[in-house]
């Protein structure tokens, strides 16, 4: 034990180190957009990775959906299973060892994923609190993701609304816009019971699918990175109420490249103390209506170059979900 509490006493973050941009959202209204934007930029370009403070969303509201969740894991077997994600949709709940990035690492995670805000995905009998919950957070994450795109437009100097119009229909449903919030749980690895672990992570590594990410998470650690330019995996770290903003593929490829997609892990700790506990986390991801089609040369400054394939956004995430899920439609 002593040994393990010296490694945890050295174990070096992004966070220990200073090396993760953060912006200020405080008072954000139309004056700071621009501010927001430029930061925002810099980071993509730069980092791939930021972490929003003073953004307004409550610890309070967030560990009301942690908790949430942890009360529908705790609902006998038979009922969770009404609410489990189908083929052919996102909306529902995924139990541990069903999806794998690399398509062979086992995964050790709970997940439930919330497309749409009503009563047909979200277990509101056996939960009254949850659809409350749930929906409070959802559209602050909403607002703030549209805020995000704002501000994005300014930095591109692209037209107002470019953005925002072509993601006007989050948590409409996945059949109009795939963005999702999604409520993750890890379980506690408990040493004694022989191959719980062994092999396995607890989130493989990949790169999100979308615009961008906005994830709430506790202190339990795990989430690795490798920043741009880098083959190292390196520990992120905990930065007490901040929310982390990610950016994903499909950004990636409307900028050619220009803002990074990270990719990103979460590994099982190290540290006795840490594993033995379960970690919880939420991340809202923000993707585009279906139909908007990707084409890098709306934003960019060269309109001479036409050779890049255009895709509708359906088409890029949807591939990416079939991956995933071993070639099942998601």
């Amino acid at each position: 034990m002593i040994n393990t509490k010296i490694r945890d006493d050295k174990l070096q973050t992004l966070v220990s180190r200073s090396a993760v941009p953060i912006i200020d959202l405080a008072h954000c209204g139309k004056s700071l957009v621009n501010r927001v934007g430029q930061q925002l930029h810099k980071a993509f370009t730069e980092k791939g990775i930021a972490f929003l403070v003073n953004h307004g969303i409550s610890e309070e509201k967030i560990k009301n959906v942690w908790d949430q969740f942890d009360n529908f894991l705790d609902l006998p077997a038979e009922v969770q299973d009404r609410y489990r994600r189908k083929d052919g949709g996102n909306s529902g709940y995924v139990s541990p060892r069903v999806e794998r990035f690399d398509k062979k690492t086992t995964e050790l995670r709970h997940a439930f994923n919330i497309c749409q805000l009503d009563d047909r995905n979200i277990p509101k009998e056996p939960l009254p609190d949850f659809a409350d919950d749930i929906t409070t957070l959802a559209n602050d994450l909403k607002a703030m993701s549209t805020y995000i795109l704002k501000a994005m437009e300014a930095a591109l100097e692209i037209p107002a609304a470019y953005f925002v119009d072509k993601h006007s229909q989050m948590l409409t449903g996945d059949d109009v816009n795939m963005s999702t919030l999604r409520m993750l749980y890890y379980p506690a690895i408990v040493d004694d019971e022989p191959g719980q672990s062994e092999g396995a992570i607890r989130c493989g590594a990949h790169v999100d699918y979308g615009t961008f990410t906005l994830l709430a998470q506790d202190s339990e650690g795990g989430l690795e990175v490798q920043l741009p330019g880098s083959e190292k995996w390196e520990r992120v770290g905990h930065l007490p109420g901040a929310i982390l903003i990610n950016g994903g593929e499909l950004l990636s490829i409307w900028t050619r490249k220009r803002y990074h997609a990270l990719p990103h892990r979460v590994v099982i700790p190290e540290q006795d103390h840490v594993r033995t506990r379960g970690r919880h986390s939420i991340a809202f991801f923000c993707h585009p209506n279906n139909s908007t089609m990707i084409a890098p040369n709306d934003l960019s400054e060269d309109a001479e170059q036409t050779d890049d394939k255009v895709y509708s956004a359906y088409e890029l995430i949807q591939q990416k979900f079939n991956d995933t899920y071993g070639g099942r439609s998601k």
